[in-house]
């Protein structure tokens, strides 16, 4: 089955504010919306929203055994892991395993994510 599909809506306009849904753990600074999912597989893509002053250094780093791809669509994101700070159009093409965040923001942020869970090790 293919991912979901719906044509042409802006996720960042007012108007969709109630379709975006708090990050499960971070409720107080982090929320997104699913853009697309696959049921059979759990591919999806989505965006995440970090609000201003956005801190996950208490979740400590990250991994998954799937690979993931992310784009910064808004604001600016600092990546621990790297030690770096992402900016609009900065790109990631993430394999299976490796280590990122703790994120942090001072402006906020969203970040389009396209993750792969079919493609797990």
């Amino acid at each position: 089955m293919p991912k979901t599909t719906e044509t042409y809506w802006n996720p960042l306009v007012s108007a969709n504010t109630h379709r975006w849904q708090p990050v499960e753990g971070m409720e107080d600074f982090a929320e997104e919306v699913t853009l697309a999912t696959d049921e059979i597989t759990g591919d999806y893509t989505k965006l995440t929203r970090f609000k201003p002053g956005a801190d996950t250094t208490a979740f400590g780093p990250k991994s998954h055994d799937y690979p993931e791809e992310i784009i910064i669509i808004e604001g600016q994101l600092y990546d621990a892991a790297f030690d770096i700070w992402l900016n609009i159009g900065d790109y990631a093409s993430r394999p299976p395993g490796e280590v990122h965040s703790p994120f942090k923001t001072e402006t906020g942020c969203v970040v389009l994510e396209m993750s792969y869970p079919s493609q797990a090790l």
